[in-house]
């Protein structure tokens, strides 16, 4: 059917257009009803099914079905709270016109309760017997109130969930669109903000803080005591009091602590103090509970005292307790009391507090904002992170035995169901700033496939699968601390000590048969914990434990990748990584050439060995440029099926094969390997696409693919954070070292920022200087500066926002100044790589 729609129209030029508007209305839709035969719905189509007569809701106990208006769906995407069961109906035929002076909203809620009203009158008439009837959920009052002087069964989103007899818990995915869900955290500052990481680590390897667990008082919520690991047995316990000195610490965090001058120690308080107050802003009372610690004692009582000054690693944990129920009535937020008492008390915002009150709960700490009295919990669970444990025993022989325990990811997804599906079409996860996107779901990559500290998981050994109990999970920074710590001596410090020599011999193994060190400045962006956006940025700052684990991470690869190819010569999923061709050597030894210095590029043995060699002491980073300089030369590792292939050599690992089995929570080129893996060992059993070379290689083409996207995503997402970081920093003078000269333009890299750029010397519409490249030294003249590979300069780095679609980041040359009368240098367009 088609309706048309005239009217006039005045253009910017003052003429009279006749607009013709049409709409073509489709009379061949059916209206799904699971009962209805009139309206021709073609078999397999989806039916919808009415909740059943005496069902879930206390409002609605008749069979129904659900009419949601735009608003309640776009509020409650991505998870609507409707019951299992329930079905949500499709506005169809009911096209009307928008009157005159009616708005497009008014007009659409028009629209809802006339397809509401539709549906009403057509299930009368296909169904005499069984009275189903359509309930329009709105929460806009003026809608509901005309839909029920039309005659309908309207209810807002709340009255309908809330009725819900079978689902209670549903109430509190109920997204927040009143006032009260709008509300935001004080504006005060309450405690201190968190030093970062990198910080931290400085100021414990210096002594200025000192790293110990927290222990919080249980008689005395404002009094805790930290245990200074390693230190001596006089001085191994630091006093904290006070709620600003506390600073969010949890019971059994791991912090770092800042000893306060010794006029301000104070004594182990005898006072028991419990936070039983409602008001997050009743300061008066705080400072006097404080004031009461401070009490008179003698000099020998006073103890080292000190302030939390960072955390180190979290213990949250799911905690369990009791609800305290706001005294405001319908108030949402509410505050949990831990049945421990070293736990502080936690805000939670729920809808079920009148159910919730006098039970026994489990609640988890989500985050705790400086400006928050107390911590809050929003329904999510712990993050853990995924490390791998190692523990090695002596053998008799005197060789140790090093075990690296990867979880098998494969157990857990088997071939062909969905999520295998799902992961070989991601192939990886994606790394961006502050964001991961997962290749398997979260219970499996932060959860089942994590190693957690006392905690049962499944592993993939070379003969057998076996369950292991954790007795540790360390990150690599707490793992440099312990190894660093000549004071810590326990079994998992020796141990970590002993990795870290033998890993030292691996490395030294490697490296003298030909693999290379090269170097690529990676940036890590700690962000502001309230907007998100970066507040600082630098190079990160890898430890010798990222290459203790490295170490093992690769043999065991190889290891793995001997023993697939074994057994299987035709079918293994192996990486192998091509030797660049001579012609890509020429910048980096054009560059050396620069500074009087020879790279030998005819192997990789000999480019490592002269990689080595370069060195100035004037300039101790001439080295990592080189290395920089080294891995633009190189060719990409790729995957491959070894029955397509016959060149397997890897030539940065100077490995004659390998292949990627340590990470499948990440890869699932490590899935296949498990698998590849399983069945050599007789663990598990094959499948007809495991040895299929030809589909094998299919894999691997997407799987490249992937790696190559997802590597160009987190370059895409440093770039842009980049951009915000000078947005908020403004104009910046930095030192940089020039990496390549153009015909008209340097490349520099900014070691501070990791930042790599191009600053151009010429101008459209503006004179040109007079430039004179050298293919050969190589180097650019301009006027009568010369500039080489490796020289030191100064730039001038800012954000250009003029364009808002394009933003850039923009560069000028500072140091060394460029004069002539034609030119003056100015700010130029760099290329944020």
């Amino acid at each position: 059917m088609l309706t048309s729609r005239t009217f006039l129209k005045r253009t910017r030029a003052g003429a009279v257009m006749k607009v013709v508007r049409e709409h073509y209305l489709r009379e061949d839709i059916a209206c799904g009803a699971a009962a209805c035969e009139q309206c021709g719905q073609q078999p397999g189509e989806p039916r919808l099914e009415a909740q059943p007569s005496g069902a879930a809701s206390s409002l609605c106990p008749a069979p129904h079905y659900l009419l949601p208006d735009t608003n309640v769906l776009l509020h409650q995407v991505p998870t609507p709270p409707f019951p299992p069961g329930g079905g949500a109906v499709r506005v169809g035929e009911t096209y009307i016109e928008q009157e005159q002076g009616e708005t497009s909203n008014d007009r659409n809620d028009k629209a809802i309760r006339v397809a509401t009203k539709w549906y009403d009158e057509h299930l009368k008439k296909i169904n005499s017997e069984e009275t189903i009837q359509v309930i329009l959920l709105t929460n806009d009052r003026n809608n509901k109130e005309k839909a029920v002087q039309e005659g309908l069964i309207a209810y807002t989103c709340e009255e309908y969930i809330k009725s819900l007899i079978a689902n209670p818990d549903l109430v509190d995915r109920l997204a927040c669109v009143s006032d009260e869900g709008k509300e935001i955290e004080s504006g005060r500052i309450i405690f201190s903000e968190h030093l970062p990481l990198s910080k931290l680590q400085q100021g414990i390897k210096s002594g200025i803080y000192f790293q110990g667990t927290f222990r919080a008082n249980r008689d005395n919520y404002l009094e805790a005591t930290v245990w200074v690991h390693g230190d001596a047995e006089e001085n191994k316990e630091i006093i904290i009091q006070g709620l600003k000195n506390l600073n969010r610490a949890v019971h059994e965090d791991l912090v770092a602590v800042e000893l306060l001058a010794k006029d301000q120690w104070v004594a182990p308080s005898s006072v028991v103090l419990q936070d039983e107050g409602q008001n997050e802003d009743d300061d008066e009372n705080e400072e006097e509970k404080e004031n009461t610690l401070k009490s008179s004692v003698s000099k020998n009582m006073l103890r080292p005292s000190g302030r939390v000054v960072g955390i180190i690693k979290r213990n949250w944990r799911p905690f369990c307790g009791m609800l305290s129920k706001s005294q405001i009535k319908e108030a949402r937020r509410h505050l949990f009391t831990p049945a421990d008492r070293r736990i502080p008390r936690i805000r939670i915002e729920t809808r079920q507090a009148s159910t919730l009150e006098g039970q026994r709960i489990i609640v988890a700490i989500d985050g705790w904002p400086r400006n928050s009295r107390y911590p809050n919990n929003l329904g999510f669970y712990l993050r853990y992170l995924c490390v791998c444990s190692v523990d090695p025993p002596e053998l008799e022989n005197g060789n140790l035995e090093v075990g690296v325990h990867i979880a098998d990811v494969s157990h857990f997804i088997r071939p062909g169901n969905a999520l295998d599906q799902e992961s070989a079409k991601r192939g990886t996860t994606v790394y961006l700033c502050e964001k991961r996107i997962d290749m398997v779901p979260e219970l499996l990559s932060s959860n089942l496939c994590s190693l957690r500290s006392n905690v049962d998981r499944y592993f993939c050994m070379w003969y057998c699968h076996i369950v292991f109990l954790f007795k540790a999970s360390l990150t690599y920074a707490e793992a440099q601390m312990r190894i660093d710590s000549a004071n810590m001596k326990d079994n998992i410090t020796t141990s970590l000590r002993g990795l870290n020599k033998l890993a030292k011999i691996l490395k030294k193994r490697r490296v003298d048969n030909g693999a290379l060190t090269l170097s690529s400045p990676e940036v890590r962006f700690h962000m502001d914990s309230e907007t998100h956006d970066p507040i600082d940025l630098q190079t990160k700052e890898l430890k010798e434990t990222n290459s203790m684990v490295e170490e093992f991470m690769l043999l065991a690869n190889i290891s793995v990748a001997k023993k697939i190819h074994k057994e299987f010569s035709e079918y293994a999923l192996l990486r192998k990584h091509p030797a660049p061709p001579p012609s890509n050597y020429d910048i980096l030894v054009k560059a050396a050439k620069s500074k009087n210095l020879e790279i030998k590029t005819d192997s990789a043995k000999a480019l490592a060995d002269t990689l080595d060699k370069a060195e100035s002491p004037e300039f101790p980073y001439l080295n990592t440029l080189l290395r920089i300089l080294a891995t633009r030369c190189m060719m990409q590792a790729v995957y491959f099926c070894s029955g397509m292939d016959n060149d397997f050599h890897h030539y940065g690992l100077a490995s004659p094969i390998y292949t990627h089995f340590t990470s499948p929570i990440r890869r699932y080129a490590d899935i296949i390997v498990h698998r590849l893996l399983a069945v050599a060992i007789n663990a598990d059993s094959t499948y007809p696409e495991l040895t299929d070379k030809h589909k094998l290689a299919d894999l691997c083409k997407n799987l490249n693919y992937r790696h190559k996207m997802a590597q160009y995503a987190q370059r895409a997402s440093v770039a842009f954070h980049t951009q915000l970081f000078f947005k908020n920093t403004g104009v910046v003078n930095e030192e940089a070292y020039i990496l390549f000269v153009r015909k008209n333009a340097i490349v520099v890299l900014i070691p501070k920022y990791g930042l790599e750029g191009t600053v151009f010397f010429e101008e459209k519409d503006k004179p040109k200087p007079n430039l004179s490249y050298n293919d050969e030294v190589p180097s650019l003249t301009v006027e009568n500066t010369t500039f080489y590979p490796f020289d030191k300069v100064k730039v001038n780095v800012m954000l250009d926002a003029s364009n808002i679609q394009h933003q850039k980041i923009r560069m000028a040359l500072v140091e060394p100044k460029v004069r002539h009368r034609l030119y003056n240098a100015k700010q130029h367009i760099i290329q944020v790589s």
